[in-house]
């Protein structure tokens, strides 16, 4: 669907709930009823108003075209500017919140298939992730890691906090392939090996509550960075939860209670993501969306080094500048992909009726 059609049905929507929210106010309510319709008759009523703005817009820029005096492409670009603005502002006023608003993120990769090869392609990914939150002048730390000998990742996770992190990142969940020549590869054969990466909300122990007698702790020797200090006391920490087995490890910081708090952190966004995906299962009736589900059996995106190329499968968008993208320049896909999302969800909104004056 396109901009222009998803604006003409929120204006429609937000009229015929402007009407009715108008009805309610007007009848017998209680002071606490009266608060809530009108801060929704309120929220109504900045829809209405930003929609009727674009849809004039439109009409203004087909007047331009029309006429077509000296200078019109210029005044139209402004124009078209000025739309997808206010499209962001409506989005972000009738979509839901997501589980991620709000929030920071563990992010976590593991090499899949493919052996060392698998491993390599692992830290790439990392270095993406860690030029990308760079340039989104976010803040990303490594809180636990398991490096292979020759520099590559079994697996790594890594905490990310910035205003909006969440929303944007939640697009990387999922298998990541690799076509390229290894560099272990003497014949010059081409391999494809694989990554999974998952994006988890940093949830509170008030969202997930775990039960102490639902986990073991087992501490030992950290290995890796830190100099000697780490190897001379048993800081490190595994948390297993019994009744999932997931297990969560974490030697990133210098004390035992610092990594155990770390690990526990970790654990509640992986038991919070899999609650997420038990009740996206059992309203199985509704269409899922296949962009940003963060299903790990969903292969997302190839990167295709013989041919300078990155694939997204799940929009069909080819990038033919793969150092950019490794090098951290993910805005082409993450752009593309939010605004597919955003449109879906919001006729899904629409047509569903899932916002009302109740």
């Amino acid at each position: 669907m396109e901009n222009i059609e998803i604006v003409q049905q929120i204006n429609e929507w937000s009229t015929k709930l402007l009407k009715s929210l108008e009805e309610k106010l007007s009848s017998q309510l209680t002071p606490d009823q009266i608060r809530i319709y009108s801060e929704k008759y309120s929220k109504m009523k900045d829809i209405f108003q930003l929609a009727k703005e674009y849809l004039e817009i439109e009409d203004e820029i087909e007047l331009w075209k029309e006429e077509m005096p000296e200078g019109f492409e210029y005044e139209v670009e402004k124009l078209q500017k000025k739309q997808e603005d206010i499209m962001q502002d409506l989005i972000s006023l009738v979509l839901p919140e997501s589980e991620y608003s709000g929030k920071n993120v563990f992010l976590e990769i593991r090499a899949g298939t493919g052996g060392e090869e698998a491993a390599l392609f692992a830290a790439d990914l990392l270095r993406m992730y860690l030029r990308y939150v760079e340039k989104k002048n976010f803040k990303a730390e490594i809180v636990d890691e398991n490096k292979t000998d020759l520099g590559g990742y079994k697996e790594v996770v890594i905490k990310i906090k910035g205003k909006n992190v969440g929303n944007l990142l939640k697009y990387e969940s999922g298998v990541h392939r690799v076509q390229r020549v290894p560099t272990t590869e003497s014949g010059g054969r081409i391999h494809t090996s694989t990554a999974t990466v998952a994006v988890l909300p940093e949830v509170s122990n008030v969202e997930i509550e775990i039960n102490p007698s639902d986990i073991r702790i087992d501490t030992y020797r950290a290995s890796g960075a830190g100099g000697q200090y780490v190897n001379k006391t048993e800081s490190a920490v595994r948390i297993t939860h019994i009744p999932t087995g997931i297990v969560v490890t974490c030697q990133s910081e210098r004390s035992q209670l610092q990594n155990k708090e770390q690990a526990m952190n970790i654990l509640r966004a992986r038991l919070f993501k899999l609650k997420l995906e038990e009740q996206a299962k059992k309203i199985s009736s509704n269409r899922k969306s296949q962009i940003g589900t963060g299903e790990r059996s969903e292969k997302i995106r190839t990167y295709n080094f013989p041919q300078n190329r990155v694939t997204d499968h799940r929009i069909n968008y080819t990038s033919y500048n793969l150092q950019a993208v490794l090098d951290g320049e993910l805005d082409e896909f993450i752009t593309r992909l939010m605004r597919i999302d955003m449109l879906e969800q919001l006729e899904n909104i629409l047509k569903g009726g899932n916002e009302d004056e109740n």
